[in-house]
């Protein structure tokens, strides 16, 4: 690895380097949309029980009548500029969709891609650590990976994990009259905007780094409940996108009480402030169309329900009487702000998907 071309000291802020961060980064939808409309399909082995169909959190394969293989892989430029925290986020982010099938990750490989002489060695070895460190807490090793010298900062990694077959949660499997349960509070982008506008509190980001690093660890013991039907996790597309992915899949539609979605603290202040970072808007360019918004909500709501998350909360469509299991698991593994948001409803006739009121 060559050395960096500047004087020691002056390297620049991880976040001025990239042209988005984090979960921020992702294709906006309908332009996902319209590059995978062109792709041509392959054979699916009955062995796979979950593939690109649903736009899905990850991929299972069976590989016998007790175990199915998890993978996936996420990566993403800096969301903040420390570059320990960076690969901390990164990480958590990454294992989480292993945790959104409801399974057990066991070992990730790292996807580094980094500008080598502009970032000293050190910098880039922080990064590192702070995935290794994620993974520790994770109980997985990193096993390998792969690295690139590129012009954006870049890190991330490919999780493994197993599950029971029989205990695989997809997206698509909520049924009317579910009740939605959220696991984190939203406002992870609004947060990052600030930051990057030098408006973030200390109290703002330590509530950022907490929010963004905590392991979504409810997923096993949810996919064990007989009443949760489906699961996913919030990220990029905001919480409406994410939503309209399972009503998509369930052919139905989803209600959210939006008084009970929790919110990280001061966010909802931020983000009437004009602290929104341009994900949002492309993501509700994306799929607005598909939602409807109550007398009631105003245009700072609908900031934050397209708010990118990275490493948010998991998503849990689930029976009713079930609810209160659900949220004595969220509690049990240190989800205090976890809350009922919501409920899966028939389908509507006017295109609608998402109400919100």
């Amino acid at each position: 690895m060559n050395a960096p071309t500047h004087p020691a000291g002056t390297e620049p802020r991880l976040t001025s380097l990239s042209h988005g961060g984090g979960c921020g980064c992702k294709i906006a939808p309908g332009v996902l949309s319209e590059i995978l409309k062109g792709t041509s399909s392959m054979p699916i082995p009955k062995e796979l029980l979950v593939g690109i169909e649903t736009a899905d959190d990850a991929a299972v394969y069976q590989l016998n009548e007790e175990q199915a293989l998890i993978a996936t892989t996420d990566f993403f430029m800096p969301i903040v500029d420390d570059p320990y925290h960076f690969g901390r986020i990164a990480a958590a982010n990454a294992i989480s969709d292993v945790y959104a099938m409801g399974g057990t990750p066991i070992m990730a490989l790292a996807l580094v891609g980094m500008p080598v002489n502009v970032l000293s060695t050190a910098t880039i070895g922080k990064i590192l650590d702070g995935g290794q460190s994620i993974c520790r807490e994770a109980g997985i090793p990193i096993a390998g990976g792969h690295t690139i010298d590129s012009v954006e900062p870049i890190y991330g990694l490919v999780a493994l994990g197993l599950i029971h077959p029989k205990h695989v949660k997809k997206n698509a499997d909520a049924k009317v009259g579910d009740r939605l349960v959220l696991g984190k509070p939203l406002g992870v982008g609004v947060l990052s905007a600030a930051l990057k506008k030098d408006a973030l509190s200390p109290e703002g980001y330590e509530q950022m780094i907490a929010n963004t690093t905590k392991l979504n660890t409810p997923g096993p013991d949810l996919s064990k409940l007989d009443g949760v039907h489906a699961l996913t996790d919030i990220t990029g597309f905001g919480l409406a996108g994410h939503v309209l992915e399972m009503a998509r899949g369930a052919k139905a539609a989803i209600h959210i009480d939006l008084a009970q979605v929790p919110l990280l603290p001061g966010v909802r202040e931020l983000a009437a402030q004009g602290m929104v970072t341009g994900a949002s808007g492309r993501n509700w360019a994306a799929y607005g169309h598909e939602v409807q918004l109550g007398a009631g909500v105003l245009p700072v709501d609908q900031a934050l329900l397209s708010d990118p998350q990275t490493s948010g909360g998991l998503l849990v469509a689930c029976a009713p009487e079930t609810v209160t299991d659900v949220l004595a698991i969220f509690q049990r593994h240190g989800f205090a702000a976890a809350a009922d948001v919501g409920e899966i409803r028939a389908a509507r006739s006017d295109g609608v998907r998402l109400t919100v009121g």
